[in-house]
């Protein structure tokens, strides 16, 4: 089926795109830069998301998609070899920062099709696969990058991982039918205006706003669980086994979407995965043993795992035709904003009052955020759009 196609290119370019920032990490640590420096190269990754999403959203609308896709596709692999041509933390700034724009060249337009294959009552179904091969891919580069560096090499790492973001040119070179032509897939007319117009509707906004606060969620377990895990006293493999066990989760939950669709609105599953990430972050400061935080961290993970596809079908159905890119571009700039506000704001309020205050605060935003969008009554029918 196409669909499997489209999941696999996704899953090729995200892991290579995740396994360059544990590459280019620890290339910066073996250039001795300091923890500043490092911080600076990785927020580069989050820059031009943040600034550009919404330009490239609006770009993606109006072009088929194979080519921004392959276009992302080459960036990506030749931003990957730069460390391996060339040396110093510039070289390395320049690859996070072209990394980061070639990716969203990359995603917005595939995000915003995949919707549409095989009929609107795949919608969802599609969301839960491509998001199943993120959390593979999630998983499965750092891995490679790790395993690479150990028995390669620094620099021969990236070669590896651009192979792999090339692959994705290949598949779309000898199938180049396999995306559709047009992003709108069911307009037969777009409607146009300013991002703020999207943004000024209630169900899109409140859409937004509930991923960026899912998102910035899953950002802060993996911010704060290290420093949570060493003050308790657990190992370095201890805290790494928990980080991973989100991923896995998220991999479960999203196997069983498709199932939860047939019985449940995405609005109300959307809800129902903000609390349970609001219960996993209102029990992690009462527990040390390695295993409850274990499966706290799978208890979270259902969570995140969850709100991701629902809010990326909820997006795909509310938004205008011929803007789904646009409203993806616009999620993308809000979700990258949090990368970049969510360690300073909670680091503060964990040097101010404590770790524990950070997964509470935590805990009632979630809360408060799920019962906005049951007030919201955000709908989630097939009526705004027309099959193909």
């Amino acid at each position: 089926m196409k669909i499997y196609l489209v999941v696999m290119i996704s899953a090729l370019s995200q892991i290579g795109f995740s396994g360059s920032r544990v590459a280019v990490s620890l290339h910066a640590l073996e250039l001795t830069a300091s923890p500043f420096a490092i911080g600076v190269v990785i927020a580069l990754y989050s820059l031009c998301p943040m600034l550009l999403s919404i330009v490239i959203g609006k770009f993606a609308d109006r072009a088929p998609p194979r080519w921004p896709v392959i276009l992302g596709s080459a960036a990506m692999t030749a931003a990957l070899i730069l460390p391996f041509l060339f040396q110093g933390l510039g070289v390395l700034c320049a690859t996070a920062f072209v990394l980061g724009l070639a990716h969203q060249v990359f995603s917005i337009p595939l995000e915003a099709i995949v919707g549409g294959i095989d009929g609107a009552k795949n919608r969802a179904r599609n969301y839960a696969f491509i998001t199943m091969g993120w959390s593979a891919a999630n998983f499965l580069g750092p891995l490679i990058a790790g395993f690479t560096i150990d028995y390669i090499g620094q620099l021969q790492v990236y070669l590896v991982l651009a192979a792999l973001t090339a692959m994705p040119i290949l598949i779309l070179l000898l199938k180049p039918a396999l995306l559709p032509k047009t992003a709108a897939m069911h307009a037969e007319a777009a409607t146009r205006g300013s991002v703020l117009d999207l943004w000024r509707m209630p169900s899109v906004r409140m859409t937004i706003i509930a991923a960026g606060v899912v998102g910035s969620a899953q950002d802060l377990f993996q911010f704060y669980l290290p420093i949570y895990g060493h003050s308790i006293g657990l190992s370095a493999s201890a805290i790494g086994t928990i980080l991973g066990v989100v991923f896995l989760a998220a991999f479960v939950i999203r196997g069983i979407v498709p199932l939860l669709v047939k019985k449940l609105r995405e609005a109300r599953i959307l809800i129902y995965a903000m609390f349970i990430a609001a219960t996993a972050f209102t029990l992690l400061p009462f527990f040390v043993s390695p295993y409850a935080l274990a499966a706290i961290a799978f208890l979270l993970g259902l969570g995140v795992g969850c709100a991701q596809p629902m809010t990326m079908s909820l997006l795909y159905v509310l938004t205008p035709t011929g803007r789904i890119a646009e409203s993806f571009g616009l999620q993308k700039t809000v979700r990258n904003a949090t990368h970049l506000v969510v360690p300073i704001v909670f680091g503060s309020v964990g040097a101010a009052f404590g770790v524990a205050t950070v997964f509470m605060s935590n805990s009632v935003i979630l809360v408060a955020s799920g019962f906005l969008l049951r007030k919201a009554g955000i709908p989630d029918s097939d009526s705004q759009r027309r099959q193909g």
